[in-house]
């Protein structure tokens, strides 16, 4: 009989695979090929090149960054925190991720997802019933993480099928202000080898997510954490308050 804290057949790896990635993302020159549209922060999609490899990502500049009352200047270090979460939780949900300097200064620069831009969550949890494990996994993320704007175009599926989850710029905040549309997974048990994973997040979190955020912040996350392994069932908005607006 196999360990209940086992991940399952459908798990996602350890991203050790993810190692030539950020090498291109971290030392590729960029070159930006053109803004994404409907980005309410500045948003480019780049060109990266290094050696005979190529590959294209998504850049945050802090300078394209509008002011916000309730989160600090620098969600491109929330976008970077975001990739490290998703790492702990061993669930390869957050593309991979970088801080470095670009074209307009310091940013983030996050692989870009290849993706079918005719599906978001909406879709996908329609017509994908074989995908609701990692739908599921997505509502984990999004507690532990505090998403204040996990809107259904936020959630991506490749080519392959695989799920991913992009802009967490709105996240990591220490006053509780969870915002999402993955509320259909309510009163599901979190799997046992993800609740331990988020155990362990409850206990001590990576330096390399620690130092991204501020004090306050990483305590909540904590708080957060342990909140979820104490009951480790998916929560419910009672309230329909906590969507994101637009929903899209």
């Amino acid at each position: 009989m196999s360990d209940p804290l086992d991940a399952p057949d459908d798990a996602p790896d350890d991203g050790s695979d993810r190692s030539d990635q950020l090498d291109l993302l971290r030392n590729g020159e960029i070159d930006i090929e053109g803004r994404m549209p409907w980005s309410s922060n500045a948003t480019f999609l780049v060109n990266l090149v290094h050696g005979d490899r190529t590959a294209q990502g998504i850049y945050k500049p802090l300078r394209g960054e509008r002011p916000l009352w309730d989160f600090e200047p620098g969600l491109h270090r929330r976008e970077l925190a975001a990739y490290h979460l998703s790492t702990a939780l061993g669930i390869d949900l957050v593309p991979p991720t970088v801080i470095r300097d670009g074209p307009l200064g310091e940013g983030s620069v996050q692989w870009f997802v290849d993706a079918d831009h005719q599906q978001h969550y909406f879709t996908i949890h329609e017509s994908r019933a074989d995908l609701h494990p990692v739908l599921r996994r997505i509502a984990v993320f999004d507690l532990v993480a505090n998403n204040t704007d996990r809107k259904s175009g936020h959630v991506l599926i490749d080519h392959e099928d695989h799920i991913w989850g992009i802009d967490h710029g709105l996240c990591f905040a220490a006053d509780f202000k969870l915002r999402t549309v993955v509320w259909d997974f309510a009163g599901d048990a979190v799997e046992p080898w993800l609740l331990a994973a988020v155990e362990r997040i409850a206990t001590t979190v990576p330096l390399s997510l620690a130092a991204l955020l501020s004090d306050d912040e990483v305590e909540a996350l904590q708080l957060r954490a342990r909140h979820v392994v104490d009951r480790p069932v998916l929560p419910a908005d009672h309230t329909g308050r906590r969507y994101p607006w637009p929903l899209v």
